[in-house]
């Protein structure tokens, strides 16, 4: 699956060229509240243009507010379960993300947005970033952990991505390839984590609870079947 958009940098010796092509704001520091400030103005900004115009009310934008606040990574990690059992929907997943999501999880999920889905294996460790802002897929994870929007990740991570990992507490072994991956306004991505050893036999459900956010953003492994 070709993807012109997708920028990935492998950790060897590279330059960071950030395949950007959509008008991203400059990176601001978080405040204290690790919020960048340029993104809540801009926020409010076009919610109130939309609503001055008519294009949407004030109970709609409510409601789409409420929806987006209700997501959680819960619906990726189900999604990561059931390809880790079945392998015809793991084959769909990744070759027609949204459309195998959408038809296997009764879900609804319309975007202009392209999805890309990672999948790690023994040999390839796949981690997701946004170098100059926050770019996310919402719809699978709910709202981006502050880290993620974060200076230091954005910069640091494909430049010293072992080292980053290692700070979160994920060390792999050096054979393993790490792939960075860099979203952009039109194209997410969602880390398909490698099935810990030793749980063949758990149910879909009970591979679910092993997911986690940061595995799908690939900062970290799932858990092991006895945490």
């Amino acid at each position: 699956m070709s993807h012109p958009h997708n920028t990935s940098h492998h950790d060897h010796g590279h330059d960071h060229d950030h395949g950007h092509d959509h008008p991203h704001a400059p990176a601001a520091p978080d405040d204290e509240d690790h919020y960048d400030r340029y993104e809540v103005l801009l926020q409010t900004a076009v919610r109130e243009l939309l609503h001055e115009k008519g294009i949407i009310t004030a109970d709609e934008l409510h409601r789409q507010i409420d929806y987006q606040d209700s997501l959680t990574p819960m619906i990726g990690s189900k999604i990561v379960a059931k390809a880790w059992v079945d392998p015809v929907f793991k084959a769909q997943l990744i070759a027609q993300p949204l459309e195998a999501i959408n038809d296997s999880f009764g879900l609804d999920i319309t975007t202009p947005l392209d999805l890309v889905v990672l999948e790690n294996t023994p040999s390839v460790h796949n981690v997701v970033v946004c170098t100059l802002c926050s770019c996310y897929p919402r719809m699978l994870l709910g709202i981006p952990p502050a880290w993620y929007k974060s200076v230091d990740y954005r910069s640091r991570v494909v430049s010293e991505p072992r080292q980053v990992l290692a700070e979160f507490g994920t060390h792999l072994p050096d054979d393993v390839e790490v792939r960075v991956s860099d979203s952009t306004a039109d194209l997410r991505f969602l880390v398909l984590p490698y099935q810990p050893a030793g749980t063949a036999h758990l149910s879909e459900e009970a591979l679910a609870e092993l997911v986690t956010r940061d595995s799908m953003i690939g900062t970290a492994l799932p858990l092991s079947a006895s945490t």
